[in-house]
């Protein structure tokens, strides 16, 4: 593992780039199917149940960290509070926005605002990096976009609605954007289980204050606890993991193309759970993100490095 603060750019282009494509396409494909899969556990306390999900992803990556012999170093007090921004950000207030958002706003307008985050990270990326936002990658997240937009569908809200859906938008490019310092010396089986564990106290909080010590938890039922396992060990777990593993060799404009992948995982899901084929609009979404990410992806050989293949290496 390099500790090097200004590493250099790592062979993300070309055949180099594959198995980080595959990583954040794998990752977002994993958060897609939250979609379909949620629905067996909206009638257990929100946050007691988000709370319990992320203790055990902590856990079981902390025996990934101790199986890979992946000591446990303390992060430095800059390491520490940005620890705490994603979590707070990424994980606990994300989760807030959309559910208080649902309130005031159909859920696919919410689903479509913060789809637009491919264009968020292709701006912000660079800006971190003090460069231009590559015009390429704009576009195609301006495809991207489109066709999330077109396969999660439109629909209506109030002013409310939209506030927190752009609050939502901003958290998840924050789930990105603040763990890309962290990972220069953490790494990203330390930083996937730092934030989960980060997260749990403050959901815990939120939960007694919400529902009170009497309602925060109880006992699941079997469907509810392979729910909520499913979305500890894959959504959580395993999808961090491949997300902070690509993050770093594909810089957060590029990576951020992958969210388009979000809809194709909840349509494939809904599938294969038997929830009824896709309609004509998702597929022509579906085939829109393809559009969008090979736009993305596709590089000339004679063009230089952009920032975000500056980034940080990935690590252990």
């Amino acid at each position: 593992m390099s500790n090097n603060p200004h590493p250099a750019a790592p062979p993300a282009i070309g055949a180099h780039a594959w198995p980080a494509y595959g990583r954040a396409a794998g990752a977002m494909f994993l958060v897609g199917s939250l979609a379909a899969v949620s629905g067996v556990v909206n009638d257990y306390p929100f946050y007691g149940g988000q709370a319990a999900r992320y203790l055990v992803s902590a856990l079981l990556l902390f025996a990934v960290a101790y199986g890979r012999r992946i000591p446990l170093i303390r992060p430095t007090r800059r390491e520490a509070l940005l620890l705490i921004a994603l979590a707070a950000t990424g994980l606990v207030l994300f989760n807030l926005f959309v559910i208080e958002g649902t309130k005031h706003a159909n859920p696919a307008i919410v689903g479509t605002i913060v789809g637009t985050v491919p264009i968020v990270l292709a701006l912000a990326g660079p800006v971190m990096h003090r460069t231009r936002p590559s015009a390429r990658i704009i576009v195609a997240a301006s495809i991207v976009v489109a066709g999330t937009a077109l396969a999660s569908g439109l629909g209506t809200s109030d002013t409310q609605g939209i506030l927190y859906s752009i609050g939502a938008l901003a958290c998840e490019a924050c789930f990105s954007l603040l763990a890309l310092p962290l990972l220069v010396r953490l790494g990203p089986v330390r930083v996937s289980a730092y934030t989960a564990a980060t997260s749990v106290p403050m959901l815990i909080a939120l939960g007694l204050l919400t529902d009170g010590p009497t309602h925060f938890l109880r006992t699941p039922t079997l469907g509810e606890l392979t729910g909520l396992a499913y979305l500890a060990i894959l959504v959580s777990g395993i999808a961090f993991l491949l997300w902070y593993r690509a993050l770093p060799m594909l810089g957060p404009d590029r990576a951020g193309l992958f969210a388009g992948i979000i809809p194709v995982g909840t349509i494939l899901t809904s599938l294969l759970l038997g929830f009824g084929l896709p309609a004509p609009a998702e597929l022509a979404g579906v085939a829109l993100v393809i559009t969008g990410l090979l736009v993305g992806l596709h590089r000339p050989r004679t063009s230089a490095p952009t920032a975000a293949e500056a980034a940080i290496p990935t690590q252990v």
